[in-house]
């Protein structure tokens, strides 16, 4: 079975789930981000929510059952719905295995990404309503370094996260400096058009 297949990548606060939210509501996607599975997974194991362990996980994932367990999982759930939907939005692919099993089964990976100060204002703006205060109560340069250490992996362990390498592979970008969420879904229009030409 064909599935419209959509994957999210992008940098922390760029506004993926706000895009995931939007192909759900006005779409017909079903909307899964890995982030979320990571997170269950880390309360299963009595794990702290912070990055550095959900970076864990999903490398202890990859080398278990292959680049894009993540993409996989979130395929497993769409399956299992009873609900018919008009495709699968997945966010937020952090390694480029992801995007490389995105691409596998014929979905595209859209790139989003917005200022970096933008960026922190909006997550601390909205910890509270994402639900994740602790995890993002923290000073603007230790988000730069956290996104610093996401962005390219140092070592050559391929499970590792290398949000650059999913950049490379995108087939679109999304620039969210928008204020205004009508202006962002405009854009997301005309940028699916454009994935569908």
């Amino acid at each position: 079975m064909k599935i419209s297949l959509i994957g999210l990548s992008g940098t922390n606060g760029s506004g993926k789930d706000t895009l995931g939210a939007i192909l759900a509501e006005d779409y017909g996607y079903l909307f899964i981000s890995v982030t979320d599975l990571l997170r269950n997974e880390a309360r299963k194991q009595n794990l702290p929510i912070e990055r550095e362990v959900l970076r864990k996980i999903s490398s202890d994932w990859r080398k278990e059952s292959g680049l894009g367990v993540l993409v996989d999982k979130a395929l497993k759930t769409f399956k299992e719905q009873t609900k018919s939907y008009n495709g699968l939005v997945i966010s937020s692919l952090r390694n480029p295995g992801e995007a490389d099993r995105v691409h596998e089964l014929d979905g595209k990976v859209i790139w989003v990404d917005a200022s970096a100060r933008l960026r922190y204002d909006r997550i601390q703006k909205n910890k509270e309503a994402r639900g994740r205060t602790s995890e993002d109560n923290k000073s603007y340069e230790t988000f730069l370094e956290e996104e610093k250490a996401e962005m390219s992996s140092d070592s050559n362990d391929e499970t590792k996260l290398n949000m650059s390498a999913v950049k490379d592979k995108s087939d679109l970008t999304i620039l969210n400096n928008f204020s205004d969420l009508n202006e962002l879904k405009d854009d997301l229009k005309s940028k699916l058009n454009l994935l569908e030409a």
